[in-house]
């Protein structure tokens, strides 16, 4: 299963929607909203960072220090989250568009940005420990990691999603993002 499958199971999956709308004091509907405008995001994000030499190399650090991250239960993993380390990984993951991307994801999905930060802050740190074990199951180097990103965002190229994750990343912040929310949620995780 690949990562973006292993991903989107997890997040349908009643319990962990509602640990983490728990954690950000949101219904766990609008955890799944957040969540599928913040996982697209973070895989984009993270593919962009895999492209350049310093980018990839701080990424395989990261990958290898969370490789015994305990996320094959997301469940039990939530209930041990280090969300303040998740704040960190955000900073880094989106750099300097860390704020541009929660304040856009807050306007799509009618809430607070730190709403948004409180799903993101937990959702960051489980997609890297995901990273990190297939990274250290399969001793993949930089080209295999650019390579399993690249399949997560091809997962999610139908429906216009990544388009969405590339306008929050994108540096103008020229317009809207989505016209049909319902439609992009439909699409990216299973009914």
């Amino acid at each position: 299963m690949d990562i973006f499958n292993l991903l989107t199971s997890q997040l349908n999956d009643p319990n962990v929607l509602n640990k983490l709308s728990r954690q950000a004091s949101v219904s766990p509907e609008k955890a799944k909203e957040i969540t599928a405008y913040g996982l697209p995001a973070l895989l984009q994000a993270l593919n962009r960072n895999s492209s350049s030499a310093s980018g990839a190399e701080s990424l395989l650090a990261a990958l290898d220090q969370h490789k015994d991250d305990d996320v094959d239960d997301v469940n039990i993993f939530l209930d041990k989250v280090n969300t303040a380390e998740g704040g960190k990984m955000l900073q880094h993951i989106f750099s300097g568009n860390n704020e541009r991307v929660q304040s856009n994801i807050a306007k799509q999905t009618g809430l607070k940005q730190a709403q948004v930060s409180g799903v993101l802050t937990q959702l960051a740190p489980m997609l890297i420990g995901m990273l990190g074990k297939k990274k250290h199951a399969n001793n993949l180097d930089q080209g295999g990691i650019s390579s399993l990103l690249g399949s997560a965002l091809t997962h999610g190229s139908e429906g216009g999603i990544m388009d969405i994750a590339s306008n929050l990343l994108d540096s103008d912040n020229d317009g809207s993002i989505i016209d049909d929310v319902g439609g992009l949620l439909g699409k990216f995780f299973k009914k």
